[in-house]
């Protein structure tokens, strides 16, 4: 009987230990749970919220922790869209860290919910809220890890700077990384970033790899436009502008770019080869040796592996006409493209008019795109990011990637601050919900992530208690 109730302590004693390890303090997570609480909470959508509460929330917090009003900005580009920048400092021996993150948040709709977006609710092992995913639960973890190494009293070799930024999810005139680096560059000049864009990959509840993002795609938003001098709709004639657009759009939807691999993603098929089983695994083996049969084949198999073998571009948004009795003067739809960073915008414009083959379709782009070259693979930031995944998910690599998407990185890598996307949060690769409906996060996997980034920080960013 006693032997059989010490192998029962024990057993239960090491599977606190293992939890302690992957689980920050009970007192670290309430206060990470309270930050992401009060975020996800505020309203900051891109396009009817503001960011300007969430950050003078955090500001009051980090008061209340002991931060110096001289260590720390709240501003930016327009009232209502203010960024908040913090700074801890460490021994000055090597050159700052920015950790970045956005406070925006996609829009969400309470009738296409299953639950209030903007009420962080926690229910079957998730956190659901707009936000919980992109990007809050890092704004929040890098603010709840700031304050712990300050009651710490950890001493970095370099400052450690926290920005939280507005506007990422549509650009345009606000946006919080573009108006920093033309007005306060000094207060997020850094050595290297780390920011979102990377996550972990799961299968379920098993966690494949850890990514870590070194380049992005970037993004050209076309408008597609058919215009016509119109008439009565009782005198139908062939040239019908929204028959014309929806010809176009016909020939888009059945047309690819060509499938290829850059010096990023290679190394990511190459990783994932191992990870995969069967035929798939033996398939990305090949992408990664520039096997083109096998990238379509890999193609077909995967949306995400898909993207990221190609350009891509799809139809987001429709209008035209002006009458229901009169024939349209205008059809229109927007065309939204993610470009691989070695296409041009003029190589896509091109390819573009080619497919539609219709003079009377403009392919017109917006804005004004912007790429950015990959940030080099430093051996410090993916051997740290390797330590601290084995150290908390052994078995479990860490994958150099470039994420499908675009992010705040781009504008970074471009003013020559190098920027490496990672989390250490893990989501089930068939259910990721980034701007859609019923966004959520793993508890579990927002705690793991807290102290990952931790442990992941204080690697980094070196001193004496580097290694605890």
């Amino acid at each position: 009987m006693m032997q059989r109730v010490f192998v029962c302590a024990f057993v239960c004693a090491t599977a606190v230990g293992a939890q302690d390890r992957t689980m920050p303090p009970e007192g670290e997570r309430q206060l990470a749970r309270d930050i992401y609480k009060e975020m996800v909470e505020i309203n900051s959508g891109y396009t009817t919220g503001a960011t300007t509460p969430v950050a003078e929330a955090v500001a009051r917090r980090l008061r209340a922790a002991g931060f110096p009003e001289a260590d720390m900005f709240v501003g930016g580009a327009s009232p209502t869209k203010a960024n908040l920048v913090v700074r801890y400092h460490g021994t000055g021996r090597r050159r700052p860290i920015l950790l970045l993150a956005h406070t925006d948040v996609v829009e969400a709709k309470r009738e296409d919910w299953s639950m209030d977006p903007f009420t962080l609710t926690e229910k079957d092992g998730y956190f659901y809220g707009r936000g919980t995913g992109d990007d809050k639960a890092q704004a929040a973890v890098w603010i709840a890890n700031l304050i712990r190494y300050k009651r710490e009293g950890f001493r970095p070799d370099r400052d450690i700077i926290v920005a939280l930024t507005a506007d990422e999810e549509g650009g345009g005139p606000y946006n919080g990384v573009q108006w920093l680096l033309a007005n306060k560059r000094e207060l997020i000049d850094a050595e290297f970033c780390l920011n979102e864009g990377g996550w972990g990959e799961a299968s379920g509840d098993t966690r494949l790899s850890n990514d870590v993002q070194v380049s992005e795609k970037y993004v050209v938003n076309y408008r597609l436009e058919v215009r016509n001098k119109g008439g009565h709709s009782s005198l139908p004639v062939a040239d019908n502008a929204i028959y014309q657009l929806a010809r176009a759009l016909d020939r888009l939807s059945r047309f690819g770019f060509p499938v290829k691999t850059n010096e990023v993603t290679r190394a990511y098929f190459r990783a994932m080869s191992t990870i995969e089983k069967g035929s798939i695994g033996a398939d990305l083996a090949r992408v990664a040796a520039a096997d083109t049969e096998a990238m379509r084949r890999v193609a077909r198999a995967s949306t995400a592996w898909n993207a990221t073998l190609r350009t891509t571009c799809v139809a987001t948004q429709l209008e035209g006409g002006h009458a229901k009795n009169a024939l349209p003067q205008l059809a229109a739809a927007n065309l939204n493209c993610r470009v691989l960073p070695e296409d041009s915008v003029a190589y896509v414009t091109s390819t573009l008019e080619r497919v539609i083959a219709d003079s009377a379709v403009k392919v017109i782009v917006e804005g004004a795109p912007h790429g950015a070259p990959p940030s080099p693979m430093r051996d410090d930031v993916l051997t740290g990011v390797r330590a601290a995944t084995a150290a908390l998910w052994p078995g479990v690599p860490a994958v150099p990637m470039m994420v499908m998407g675009a992010t705040d990185g781009a504008y970074l890598r471009a003013a020559g601050i190098p920027t490496y996307g990672v989390q250490g949060f893990f989501y089930d690769r068939e259910d990721i919900r980034f701007h859609g409906r019923d966004e959520r996060l793993k508890v579990r996997s927002f705690y793991e992530g807290q102290t990952f980034l931790y442990e992941l920080v204080k690697r980094l960013a070196g001193g004496p208690a580097a290694s605890s």
